[in-house]
């Protein structure tokens, strides 16, 4: 198949293809007497494997090893529980600093209860003073909590 075909069959870009070539992350394919990359099912199959992993938030370099430890299936799958094990404890931070920001956003939210003209929002009146170097509510009251 030709790399149209393989895009729109897996939904990834053209562009995402040819930089995954490039990247080593899928192997480059045969050329057709044309010149045209032809495209075989176990591209489609990679192609696939790396779009799933990415969904899941992993790294291209995470993927790389992922492929790299595929291509030996003989040894042991420690290092892919502790690649995963490693991603999970940075979903989880990540998890924790939106919560944090869920939490400081709803505080300077509530810095204008009402409708007021622009120059009475104590939205913008927080972030102004922030920006001068005040104590911000957002930031202060976490503080506090810790």
């Amino acid at each position: 198949m030709k790399i149209g075909e393989l895009a729109k069959s897996t939904g990834c870009d053209v562009e995402t293809i040819r930089y995954y070539e490039r990247s080593g992350l899928l192997d480059a394919p045969a050329r057709d007497a044309s010149g045209y990359r032809s495209y075989e099912p176990q591209h489609q199959e990679r192609l696939q494997f790396i779009r799933h992993c990415r969904s899941l938030q992993m790294g291209l370099s995470d993927i790389r090893v992922l492929l790299e430890l595929q291509r030996h299936p003989e040894g042991g799958c420690h290092r892919i529980n502790e690649l995963l094990d490693h991603h999970l404890s940075q979903t989880r931070e990540r998890i924790d600093a939106l919560r944090t920001l869920e939490q400081q956003l709803a505080r300077l939210r509530h810095q204008c209860e009402r409708p007021h003209s622009v120059h009475e929002c104590g939205i913008l009146q927080t972030l102004n003073d922030a920006a001068e170097g005040h104590a911000c509510v957002c930031h202060h009251a976490r503080t506090l909590q810790r």
